[in-house]
């Protein structure tokens, strides 16, 4: 990996963290089209830019993070599936991760339902995050365990998961965010033990890949979160679901037409 491909990732990563697009599903694709997708430092490097999305997230949303100890404690109830499911199917959601067909129709398929959901949820009943309960979040939490099929989107599936528990859009993005702080240093912390133990270590200049792409990831990130929040109250989710279905259609239609976007 050079300086630029880990730029166009990291710009990558920061733009779709918190978009319920898919940010792995993208990652995938991006780092198979440059063709460095195989490159075990790559896979760790994909995983750890996401800390520099997250610190987005603590800044924008610094306050919250000292309102209350409950805020935590909801937190960790909603992480308890991911960290379960997480170590129980670690091996499967790594032979997932290598398939540029499961992130295409996955694209599609969450892309057709994110044209409804606006329909589907148009009632909400919570408007504050500390009228969320420790079963919701719990039912939330099990709602991101489903991005861990690639291409469904971390965020998609938490704040459509958000949304059925009677959460307001606002409300379950930012829900959604929050959440994505213990789960992406979970995350991160795993792919560097599993790097470690498979006997890789990490270079000076791969440091200094790390260190440029947590920095464009957090810049890029930050950006896209002012900007989702009020498009999402103004517009809702379609342009999101349709640009998932071409996006997923694309994929599919050129792996099928014989374009090897397979990562080996």
């Amino acid at each position: 990996m050079n300086y630029l491909e880990a730029i166009v990732l990291a710009i990558v990563e920061g733009l779709t963290e918190f978009l319920p697009v898919s940010s792995t599903g993208h990652m995938i694709i991006a780092s198979s089209f440059m063709g460095i997708a195989s490159e075990p430092f790559v896979k760790l490097f994909t995983i750890a830019i996401q800390l520099g999305a997250i610190l987005s997230v603590l800044v924008l949303y610094f306050k919250r993070f000292f309102k209350s100890i409950n805020f935590y404690f909801k937190l960790i109830v909603a992480f308890i599936p991911a960290a379960v499911f997480g170590l129980l199917l670690s091996k499967k959601i790594d032979e997932l991760l290598e398939s540029p067909m499961a992130v295409g129709i996955s694209l599609l398929v969450g892309g057709i339902i994110l044209l409804f959901v606006d329909k589907w949820f148009n009632k909400p009943t919570i408007n504050e995050e500390e009228d969320v309960t420790y079963l919701t979040a719990l039912k939330i939490g099990f709602f991101q365990c489903i991005a861990m099929i690639p291409g469904v989107s971390r965020s998609g599936a938490t704040i459509v998961g958000g949304m059925s528990q009677k959460l307001s859009r606002k409300v379950a993005a930012e829900f959604s965010f929050f959440l994505a702080v213990p789960t992406m240093f979970a995350a991160t912390a795993k792919k560097l033990f599993d790097f470690y133990k498979e006997g890789h270590t990490i270079t000076h200049e791969q440091t200094n890949l790390l260190i440029i792409g947590n920095v464009i990831a957090f810049i890029v990130a930050l950006l896209a979160i002012k900007s989702f929040i009020g498009y999402l109250n103004k517009h809702g989710f379609r342009v999101f679901g349709w640009y998932r279905i071409i996006a997923g259609l694309a994929i599919i239609i050129l792996l099928l037409t014989g374009h090897n976007l397979q990562i080996i």
